[in-house]
């Protein structure tokens, strides 16, 4: 994970409370990019009422094998949906979930978990020096690059460059992202970075490094 962790995870974290529209002036949006202007977080927050039952109430998910969406990234969650309905993304229920979702629901519903306070999770004691070691530093002698490298020093991620916010995500669902990077199962990155970086991970460095980013905040 490092430069290349830097897509994984994915599905998803951020800030408390859906954006509500007479909060404060909108921007011209005809001069920002798509992704970040034509969200409508308050439309996103009813929309997002049927994600709710993995995803948990507010993005934070209470299955372990779930992502938490909460605070994630606009752009990076716009991504992800768009790629679940393309196919690109090949999961058998997040298809069935966006078959009827238009572009404008995608973001939407990717602008209201943006605005979703991030979650802040607790590592286990096991192996957290590992753990740490590969997300800071990565693992030089199997040439993987450290974790923090795209997705920053407290994980918060680049949005703007689609890599997601890692801290504080459930370390079960990120150890399966991982896996799923390593078998070929999931495959939406760009230029097969976290592929790449996955195949040179054991089991055990897979489950270190997701324990740690679980803590991560």
């Amino acid at each position: 994970m490092r430069n290349s962790l830097c897509l994984s995870l994915l599905c998803l974290s951020l800030l408390s409370g859906p954006v509500v529209a007479e909060d404060a002036a909108k921007p011209d949006e005809s001069k920002l990019p798509t992704t970040l202007a034509a969200g409508d977080a308050a439309a996103g927050e009813s929309k997002a009422a049927v994600c709710a039952a993995c995803h948990g109430a507010n993005g934070m998910a209470s299955v372990p094998a779930y992502p938490h969406l909460a605070g994630q990234g606009a752009a990076y969650l716009n991504k992800q949906l768009a790629e679940f309905k393309s196919g690109v993304r090949n999961n058998a229920v997040m298809a069935g979930m966006v078959a009827a979702l238009e572009p404008q629901d995608m973001l939407d519903l990717s602008a209201y978990y943006a605005a979703q306070t991030p979650p802040e999770g607790v590592s286990n004691a096991t192996d957290i020096e590992l753990g740490e070691s590969i997300y800071r530093g990565g693992i030089t002698s199997a040439g993987v690059p450290a974790c923090s490298g795209c997705h920053g020093p407290a994980g918060a991620g680049m949005d703007a460059a689609k890599f997601p916010r890692l801290s504080g995500q459930n370390s079960e669902y990120t150890a399966l992202t991982l896996k799923g990077f390593r078998s070929g199962e999931r495959a939406n990155d760009p230029q097969n970075m976290m592929g790449r970086v996955a195949k040179r991970l054991t089991d055990q460095e897979i489950t270190a490094v997701a324990n740690y980013i679980q803590g991560l905040h």
